[in-house]
C-alpha cells in the first residue's frame, strides 16, 4: 500500500481561488492554508477577486439586479 502522498499537480490561480473560497465558507482551515500554497499570494487575489466578480454578475442575472445591488446586499451596506 502506497502511503498518502500530498497533491504535487501544478494549480491554477481559478482552481485555488475556487477551492480558497469555498474553504473559507466552509471555515476550513486546513484547506484554506492549502489553497493558499497553491500560487502566489498575488495570483490568488486576483483569481479570488475574479470569482467575485463572476459570482455577483451571475447573481445579478438570476435575480434581474444590478451588480452594485447584489455585492451590497451580499455585504449587508443598505441601497446606495
Amino acid at each position: 500500500m502506497r502511503p498518502a502522498c500530498r497533491d504535487t499537480r501544478q494549480h491554477n490561480i481559478f482552481e485555488a481561488a475556487a477551492a480558497y473560497v469555498s474553504a473559507c465558507a466552509e471555515d476550513d482551515q486546513q484547506r484554506i492554508d492549502e489553497a493558499a500554497g497553491w500560487v502566489s499570494p498575488e495570483a490568488l487575489s486576483f483569481g479570488v477577486n475574479e470569482l467575485a466578480c463572476r459570482a455577483v454578475i451571475a447573481l445579478a442575472r438570476e435575480r434581474d439586479e444590478s451588480p452594485q445591488r447584489v455585492a451590497r446586499t451580499l455585504l449587508g451596506l443598505p441601497a446606495a
